[in-house]
């Protein structure tokens, strides 16, 4: 009997983990996992110091590097943006943070890969 392969959204779930788990042993507290509102979703919003970090998780089996800048469309980060606008409207405590988009992304014989400021949040940073 094989193995039944995992649910986009199991697959999803255990990235998000993984990706929170490596953010975190490097320095940062994960404030929120699956922020969810009208305006989309964020995988995980993590600070670190004075800067707040949301962040895309993709869980591939290999990412060619070519393949890195095309990862997170334009409607996509439009969503972030906006979804991010509404947890700072939420957060005052935030107010003057340094704020970041990020993306990490997992699979491959390399291990994750962070990539700081992958975009831009259209007003928000």
């Amino acid at each position: 009997m094989s193995a039944r392969p995992l649910s986009t959204t199991l697959k999803g779930a255990q990235g998000e983990a993984a990706a929170a788990a490596w953010l975190e042993s490097r320095g940062w507290t994960v404030r929120e996992r699956n922020f969810r509102c009208l305006a989309g979703e964020i995988d995980l919003i993590a600070q670190r110091e004075d800067v707040v970090a949301f962040v895309e998780v993709k869980a591939w089996r290999s990412v060619p590097a070519e393949d890195l800048g095309r990862a997170v469309g334009t409607r996509k980060r439009r969503r972030i943006s906006r979804a991010a606008g509404l947890y700072l409207e939420r957060h005052p405590e935030l107010d003057g943070a340094h704020l970041r988009f990020d993306v990490v992304f997992l699979g491959g014989q390399e291990g994750p890969r962070h990539i700081p400021g992958a975009f831009s949040g259209e007003g928000i940073d």
